[in-house]
């Protein structure tokens, strides 16, 4: 399953909202430095679907808000 997020990285709180059925706003704490954030949205999307964050892959979007990620 792909999943869509806009992220929203240096958050003073971490949050998430559902847009549709594969689609999130990520808000999260880490600056987007050295991949922090994008760790931290796997955590995040880990919470979500009840799984371990290896399963969870970042695929397209590593410098970019809009990431999407294989679960």
């Amino acid at each position: 399953m792909l999943i869509k997020v806009k992220a929203f990285p240096g958050s003073p709180k971490r949050e998430w909202v559902k847009k549709s059925e594969d689609s999130f706003e990520i808000k999260v704490k880490a600056l987007p430095v050295k991949g922090l954030a994008n760790k931290e949205i796997i955590m995040v999307l880990a919470g979500i679907f009840n799984l371990p964050e290896e399963e969870i892959r970042l695929i397209r979007g590593f410098k970019t808000r809009n990431k999407i990620f294989k679960i």
